[in-house]
Order: C-alpha cells, then sequence, then structure tokens
C-alpha cells in the first residue's frame, strides 16, 4: 500500500498545481517570449542555413548554433569528448557478392547459399561480424496476430513460403513484426526457379546507407533447392507448407547455420547530434532525466525552382528553437528542478529518424534513467489555441499533462488526443525510439498543412505568439515530471504492446 504521505500527494495533486508554481517557475516560464521564438526561428530557418538536410553544412552551421546556446546557458556538455555534439557515422556501402554466403550444416552434410546465384539480401543491416546459431523453424500461418507472440529475439528464423505468399498483406505485416521483434536474422525460403532468381541478383549490388553501428537484423531471400538436402537431413521437410494452425517455433538445434556477408565501404561521413545536461537539484533524483527532444534537420534544396531551399520553419526549425527556448528557461536562477534535464536536438529525422536511434542506442547516461521523453516537432502553425499532444494513452504522463492544463488556464492552449490515429505518427518522430526502449513519451504536434516538405514552410508564417504558449506549457508539464516523488509509468498494456522485449 502507499504510504500515508504519498496518498495525501495523490489525493491533492489536481488542486495545488498553480499554487505550487514557484515565483522564480513562472519568472523562467515568462522569459519564453514570442519575440525570442521569432528571432531562433529566423536564425535556424534562414536561407544560410540551406534546408538543413542530413548530412550538409547548413545542418552543421545549425548545430553549432544549438551548442552555442547550450553553452551560454550553462549546460553541461553531453556530447562526445566533453563537447555539445555527438558525431555519428553515414557511410555508403555495397555487399560484396563473391565474398557473400549462407551456409547450412547438419553435422557433415553442408550447403552454401551464395549471394552471386542463391541467396539475395531484402533488408536490415550486414552484420559486421559472421552470424551463426541454431536455426528456428517458424510454422504455421504466419499471420500478424499470431507472430506477435513469438519470442524471437536474438535467434535465426527460417520460413518458407511459396513466392506469391510473399505479396500477401498478412504476410508482409507478420514479416514486420517478426523484424520489429529483434531476430538475428529471418530467411526466406522460396519455391523461385533458378533463372528466376538469378535475375533478381545483380551484377553488383546497390549501395546502401548505414548510419552509425546500430545493428539490426537482416533479412535475406534464398532459394529453396540448393539447400533441400540439409533440410532433410536435419529433419525438415523442404516443401514446408503452411498450416492454418497459429504460427509457432520449433528449435531445429541439429541445423546450424552462418551469415558470412562482407561489406565494401564506398564512402564515409559523420554529422552532429547536439545535447546539453541541466544537472537536477536532488542528491538523488539528479541521476535521473527528462529529455526534451526535437529535430534540427530538413529536407535541403530542390532544384529547379526559382526558391529552392526548404527553409522547415516549421519543421522542425519551431521544436528546435522550442528545445533551446526550456533550456533557457529552466537554467534561470531558481527554476532549476530535482531530475536532470537532457536537452537533444538531432539530425537525419527526415531520412528516417537516424540521430534520435543513434542517440538512444548510445546516451550519455544509461537509458534506464531516462523517465521521460517530451518530443517537439512542428508547433508553430493551425490551430492558435490547441496543440495535439501524441502518446496520451499509453502512460500516466497523460494524466500529467492533463494536471497541468487544467492548472494553466492563463496559457489559452489545450493538449488534445491525437487526431490522425490512421496516420501512425506514434511511430514517425524522434520520440519512437524512446519509446521503443522503454522510455515514456508524448509528442506534441500541430499537424501538417500544405507548406509542409515545401519551400513554402518560411518563418513568416509561424505563429510565434502561439509557439509561446505552448512552450510555457512544456515548461510547467516538464517541472511537475523532474519534481515528481515518482517515474513515470507505462500502462501495462501500452507496454506489452510498443516496448522491444
Amino acid at each position: 500500500m502507499p504510504r500515508p504521505a504519498l496518498l495525501f500527494a495523490i489525493v491533492l495533486l489536481p488542486l495545488p498545481l498553480a499554487a505550487q508554481t514557484s515565483r522564480a517557475a513562472e519568472h523562467a516560464a515568462a522569459s519564453i517570449t514570442p519575440s525570442e521564438v521569432a528571432r531562433r526561428i529566423g536564425i535556424i530557418a534562414d536561407d544560410s542555413m540551406l534546408g538543413r538536410d542530413t548530412p550538409s553544412r547548413g545542418l552543421e552551421l545549425t548545430a553549432a548554433y544549438v551548442a552555442s546556446q547550450f553553452r551560454s546557458f550553462g549546460l553541461q556538455p553531453g556530447g562526445d569528448s566533453g563537447s555539445y555534439l555527438q558525431r555519428y557515422s553515414i557511410s555508403r556501402r555495397r555487399l560484396d557478392l563473391g565474398r557473400s554466403e549462407v551456409v547450412f550444416a547438419r553435422g557433415a552434410t553442408v550447403a552454401r547459399a551464395l549471394f552471386t546465384s542463391n541467396a539475395r539480401l531484402l533488408l536490415g543491416q550486414v552484420p559486421q561480424h559472421p552470424v551463426a546459431g541454431p536455426a528456428v523453424l517458424v510454422q504455421g500461418a504466419v499471420q500478424s496476430p499470431s507472430a506477435e507472440s513469438l519470442d524471437v529475439r536474438d535467434r535465426i528464423l527460417l520460413l518458407a513460403f511459396n513466392v506469391g505468399e510473399l505479396q500477401e498483406p498478412g504476410v508482409q505485416q507478420a514479416l514486420g513484426v517478426l523484424y520489429s521483434k529483434r531476430p538475428k536474422a529471418i530467411l526466406l525460403l522460396t519455391d523461385r526457379d533458378s533463372a528466376t532468381f538469378a535475375g533478381k541478383i545483380p551484377q553488383h549490388s546497390s549501395p546502401r546507407l548505414v548510419v552509425g553501428d546500430v545493428s539490426g537484423p537482416v533479412v535475406l531471400e534464398i532459394r529453396r533447392a540448393p539447400v533441400s538436402r540439409v533440410l532433410r537431413a536435419a529433419g525438415i521437410d523442404p516443401s514446408l507448407a503452411h498450416s492454418a494452425e497459429p504460427a509457432s517455433l520449433r528449435e531445429v538445434p541439429r541445423l546450424q547455420i552462418r551469415l558470412n556477408m562482407r561489406d565494401t565501404v564506398l564512402s564515409n561521413v559523420s554529422v552532429p547530434n547536439t545535447v546539453g545536461i541541466l544537472k537536477g537539484t536532488d542528491s538523488v533524483l539528479k541521476h535521473e532525466y527528462l529529455v526534451y527532444s526535437a529535430h534540427m534537420d530538413h529536407i535541403g534544396i530542390t532544384p529547379g525552382q526559382p526558391d529552392s531551399i526548404n527553409n522547415g520553419a516549421d519543421d522542425d526549425a519551431s521544436g528546435t528553437t522550442g528545445v533551446m527556448e526550456l533550456a533557457q528557461a529552466f537554467s534561470r536562477a531558481g527554476a532549476r528542478p530535482k531530475r536532470s534535464i537532457i536537452f537533444l536536438t538531432v539530425s537525419g529525422e527526415e531520412k528516417g529518424l537516424w540521430g534520435s536511434e543513434y542517440f538512444s542506442s548510445h546516451p550519455p547516461v544509461p537509458i534506464h534513467q531516462i523517465v521521460a521523453d517530451i518530443n517537439i516537432d512542428m508547433i508553430g502553425r493551425n490551430w492558435p489555441d490547441t496543440i495535439v499532444a501524441i502518446g496520451k494513452e499509453h502512460s500516466d504522463l497523460g494524466a500529467t499533462l492533463n494536471r497541468v492544463n487544467a492548472a494553466h488556464p492563463e496559457l489559452g492552449m489545450t493538449a488534445i488526443d491525437d487526431r490522425w490515429p490512421e496516420e501512425r505518427f506514434y511511430f514517425r518522430s524522434d520520440h519512437y525510439n524512446f519509446a521503443r526502449r522503454g522510455v515514456p513519451i508524448l509528442f506534441f504536434f500541430n499537424g501538417v498543412h500544405p507548406d509542409y516538405h515545401e519551400v513554402t514552410d518560411s518563418p513568416d508564417k509561424i505563429n510565434s505568439e502561439k509557439e509561446s504558449r505552448i512552450l510555457k506549457l512544456l515548461f510547467y508539464l516538464g517541472e511537475q515530471i523532474a519534481d515528481a516523488p515518482q517515474r513515470p509509468q507505462w500502462n501495462p498494456e501500452s507496454y506489452k504492446e510498443i516496448v522491444e522485449q
């Protein structure tokens, strides 16, 4: 049972929030002004930043500007080697077909699927080192509902399909579910004939972009016929007709699989995230961290137009500015909370959440010490009195936000639930890389508009007065999260659905 003092805190919490807001906190929130918001957006979304593509000179200039602001606020560096920049590599690589193979072995019976004839890369990261282990056969109806329950992490999966089955939406969805559960590899055994398969193998594999040292499962298609003999020796029927039974796993310890895949690096660059840390005041809680995040990149230049620079004022100079404004507000005298706060601007969001994937894989503190992420992506347009808060239903952060919102009617800003669940925005911005690693999140987003990803997303169209009120709400929200006795808690069903086990 909760302690009596905690019970009183829970019962009384909805009423005294406004009264608990200290004068120092009010002064800190008041420092977030429309003129400062407009000024910073004007800098980040200026033509001189060249659309902030990843990688680009404009992105580097933006990161340097954010870092200079963090330094001026007195934040501690959270990047590499005592700097505010956390850099990760982007390399162009090509699979070396002639030196890559998949080996199937049952005792002395061995078969090799060569990438020059009987194997091809479909998806994922080429392993930097050989991947080896026993096969795990996925049997039954490979459909999404039954795939959800399978424990496939760090396993080498075998699935057999007739080629036509691979195009079925249910199968595609189930494969996506299996991929998200982080097996070592997914090997799809198909019945293509040798001529058809050969036509799908290029003379040279296409170059791929590889981000950082982030590892992930690899998905391969392998022609079934050349490995049938070793499958039979291991007690597997090569035809492997799928039954109507729910999908299940069958361990095949006698069948050992080894992936030997080699890459050639064609080029390599590094790109920045920007990280500043404000240490908390409590001797215990300062070892836990709240993150405010936004992406500072955009889509660069669109050639062939009179105005070719995609300034990205709303997407996401508005969020990047928000992170800086909040960092400055919390750094003011008396406004520092009990928990520590990480202020983060990432790159590569537009390319596939690259920067947040790297940061959440290489955080400056252990990921379990990060209690929440408040992500800000596009908050400068559309309705003047509402902002969508995506993810409210997945943790008690939603209830905290509702209480804070009710305690500050003077802001004239209401945080509402996700208006577009069918668009799956929860999975489309940087907060998702925190959520899937177990960090509760809230994602603040005003929705798209006709200028989304167009050269017309310019600073003059930003409602900086509206944004300043949203940021004050996020300041008070962060204050409550960072000062609360208990860290935010997932709703159990959401945890099961979202967090990678």
